[in-house]
């Protein structure tokens, strides 16, 4: 399974993408905050799905409010076939490139380091730059950036570095549960995603083609067992 930091990697390098037959991001906030709180806490959160082609489709969508960097000639293509909101989610919250677009509001989280430990309740808060009380919130967004990262956890008082810590530790080595389908099968790919589709929205076989180039001969299915979906 890769780790967070792998994942923004692989989405950083262009090596995954969003096919245009999916939905757009749809969560907001708070629910990108959850997610947080469950991969902190060592929640089940759910696989990922990924479409391995060295074909490359016609029409993609952008990651959420995020614009993709063109995709290397020398790698296979993992287009998302389930899982766009959590992965957008992760993305957004650790990755300090890419910017998201000025017509989309991305808030950025915060790990509310004076709140009471609750299995229920979440630590972690979307918060504008206005809101943020340094005495109480440390960001997320620095934890995969090491110029931003020491200077932030140096400025904590000595009471709080090692639950600052022990945050940093469960991100880092937190990883992420994906299932790779490889396969030349078009007919396969729609059924494929037509199941998995939170929303039930049927992919006819006949888009799927309109947005492929051509299709490369591949095993089936690979990758690692999915965790139980939530």
């Amino acid at each position: 399974m890769p780790s967070i930091r792998q994942l923004i990697e692989a989405v950083s390098d262009g090596r995954v993408r969003i096919p245009a037959f999916q939905r757009g991001f749809v969560w907001d906030a708070d629910r990108v905050a959850q997610l947080m709180d469950s991969i902190y806490k060592g929640y089940p959160f759910g696989a990922l799905l990924f479409w391995r082609t060295r074909a490359e489709l016609k029409t993609e969508r952008d990651l959420g409010p995020f614009k993709l960097p063109r995709r290397p000639d020398d790698y296979p293509i993992d287009y998302v076939l389930d899982g766009q909101q959590r992965l957008t989610s992760i993305f957004g919250v650790f990755q300090t490139e890419l910017k998201p677009s000025v017509k989309a509001e991305w808030a950025d989280i915060y790990f509310d380091y004076r709140g009471d430990v609750d299995a229920q309740e979440s630590l972690f808060v979307p918060l504008a730059a206005t809101e943020v009380d340094p005495n109480r919130h440390f960001p997320l967004n620095v934890f995969f950036d090491a110029a931003k990262y020491g200077p932030a956890f140096r400025a904590l008082p000595d009471d709080v570095t090692p639950k600052i810590d022990d945050l940093y530790s469960r991100f880092k080595e937190a990883d992420v549960p994906v299932q790779t389908f490889t396969t030349d099968d078009r007919a396969g790919v729609a059924i494929v995603f037509e199941r998995v589709n939170r929303l039930g929205v049927e992919l006819d076989t006949l888009q799927l083609l309109t947005t492929a180039n051509k299709m490369v001969v591949g095993p089936v299915l690979t990758g690692i067992p999915a965790r139980r979906r939530r």
